[in-house]
Parts: structure tokens; C-alpha cells; sequence
């Protein structure tokens, strides 16, 4: 196996989880509805929030490498829902389903042998497809980890 290969294999791997860190599907499975909305004890944010932010987050370094005219967020407010915002059933799923969409469209960049993953990104001099991937698994992997956390805290595993 190339040098190569290997990188985009064990990137793959932190992208999705299941390693050092929970894969992403397996920390919002059967998360109780009626706690999307609840903020845990000394957070100022919902469960909902929080996944609320790593999809922006998420889609925003997606959005980044493949669209040059893209337009970043303002930093912080822009990555994170209003305070006030709510998630109800068809919100929480959409969240999920739009994380988990930008997340395999990352992933199929990495998998893409034509993108050399060292390589700048022509439109970002100083950026490279590596290094955004693995932006988005550490920033996905510490939130998960964040998420699972509240999750016990707030007594929602089953």
C-alpha cells in the first residue's frame, strides 16, 4: 500500500469515528426529545445546540475547501444558534441529517485519489485538504466526546 493510500485511510478512520473517540451516530442515538431543548447544569447551551454547532461548523470547512467565493461566518456568534433558538423532532433531525450529508462529502473528498491531500487548496494559499480534514475530526471528535458527556450528565442514555 502507498504512502498515500495509508494517509487517506487512516484520516477516513478519524473522520468517522470509532477509534479513540464514539462515531457521531452512536452519541445521538435515541436521544429523548424532550431534552433537545434542556440546558445541562452550568452549560449555556442545549444538546441541541451544541450538534447545532458542529454542523455549522462542519459545513463551514466543507464550504471553505470547495466553494472560493465562500464567505465564512462571523466568529464566534455566527457558529452557534441563538440562545433562544429550539430544536423540535423535524429541527433535531435535520441537524442530523445535514451533519451526517456534510460529513460523508467530506469524507469523499479524502477518498478522492485525484486531490492530493498535501497539496494547497488553490483558492486558500497556506491551506491544505489535510489540514482541513483534519480540522474537522478533531473539532467533530472533541464536541462528540463534549456531547456524550451531557448526555450523562443529564441522564438520557438509556
Amino acid at each position: 500500500m502507498k504512502a498515500n493510500d495509508v494517509l487517506r485511510t487512516e484520516v477516513l478512520a478519524l473522520l468517522r469515528g470509532g477509534n479513540a473517540h464514539m462515531p457521531f451516530e452512536e452519541a445521538v442515538a435515541d436521544f429523548p426529545p424532550d431534552a433537545y431543548n434542556r440546558f445541562p447544569p452550568q452549560v449555556p447551551y442545549s444538546p441541541w445546540h451544541l450538534l447545532e454547532h458542529l454542523r455549522i461548523t462542519q459545513s463551514d470547512i466543507l464550504e471553505f475547501v470547495r466553494d472560493p467565493k465562500y464567505v465564512s461566518p462571523v466568529w464566534p456568534e455566527g457558529y452557534w444558534p441563538a440562545p433562544g433558538e429550539q430544536a423540535d423532532r423535524a429541527r433535531w433531525e435535520e441537524t442530523i441529517r445535514r451533519f451526517c450529508a456534510d460529513l460523508c462529502d467530506i469524507q469523499a473528498i479524502v477518498e478522492d485519489p485525484s486531490i492530493d491531500l498535501l497539496a494547497e487548496i488553490p483558492h486558500a494559499p497556506g491551506y491544505t485538504y489535510l489540514r482541513e480534514a483534519l480540522l474537522v475530526a478533531d473539532h467533530n471528535a472533541y464536541h462528540i466526546g463534549e456531547f456524550a458527556i451531557l448526555r450523562q450528565v443529564m441522564g438520557t442514555w438509556k
